[in-house]
Formats: structure tokens, C-alpha cells, sequence
């Protein structure tokens, strides 16, 4: 698996990534080969975003003093 950070470019009337030549030879990728990319843009990875979209089945007060108490047993 591939992961890195690169910036799109212009190609024709596309948009188009660049694969480093290392990176497709270390994955065994060749030319007109089918691969599935997952792109994520920098801009939705604001914490504002998803602040308040996780759905916990306890309230964070609870998980809260779940965790003071097992942090106190570990350390006393």
C-alpha cells in the first residue's frame, strides 16, 4: 500500500496524481495497470468539521471517570 501526500495537476482537460516511479516499482505496479486511489482533500480534515458528529454510547463524563479510575489503580 502506497501513502504519501502529493498535489494534483493539470493534464489536458484532467486532473491527474503522480505515482513516484520507486513507489510503483516497490508495489509491483505496472503501466495500464487498475489500482483504486482513496483521496481525502487536507481541507476536511478540520477538527471542526467532525467535532460532534462521533455518536458515543456513554456520556464523556462517564468515560471520563472510567478512566480516572483505572489511571488511580495503576498508579497507586
Amino acid at each position: 500500500m502506497i501513502e504519501y501526500e502529493t498535489k494534483l495537476r493539470k493534464w489536458g482537460n484532467s486532473i491527474g496524481l503522480i505515482i513516484p516511479k520507486e513507489d510503483a516499482k516497490r508495489e509491483g505496479l505496472r503501466d495500464d495497470e487498475s489500482v483504486r486511489a482513496v483521496i481525502i482533500p487536507k481541507k476536511s480534515l478540520k477538527v471542526k468539521d467532525i467535532f460532534g458528529k462521533l455518536k458515543l454510547k456513554r456520556s464523556t463524563e462517564e468515560i471520563m471517570r472510567e478512566t480516572d479510575k483505572e489511571l488511580d489503580s495503576k498508579f497507586i
